[in-house]
């Protein structure tokens, strides 16, 4: 495998993680403004894209392969976990 053929399976391997870990945390901030307010977006987005990137390596040796439907439930939950902990007052600010 060519060093460019490495690098575009390597982005696509983490590209579901990346945009669930921007979306999310995008739509947490226009639904939970009031809860959100004093938690910095790019820290919403670093922890969920760190989450799910974590949970695509763990599914990927848990089942062998990407793209498991458990994995990216997973990813969901990872997603929803965090912003339910930084939404939690004295914790994400």
């Amino acid at each position: 495998m060519a060093p460019l053929d490495a690098l575009w399976h390597l982005l696509n391997l983490f590209a579901i993680a990346l945009g669930l870990g921007l979306l999310a945390p995008a739509m947490a901030k226009l639904l939970w403004r009031r809860n959100l307010r004093a938690v910095p977006w790019r820290r919403l987005a670093l922890y969920c894209c760190g989450a799910s990137a974590a949970l695509t390596l763990a599914g990927l040796f848990w089942f062998g392969r990407d793209g498991r439907m458990a994995t990216y439930a997973s990813m969901v939950l990872a997603c929803a976990l965090v912003l339910w902990w930084a939404s939690r007052p004295g914790r994400g600010g």
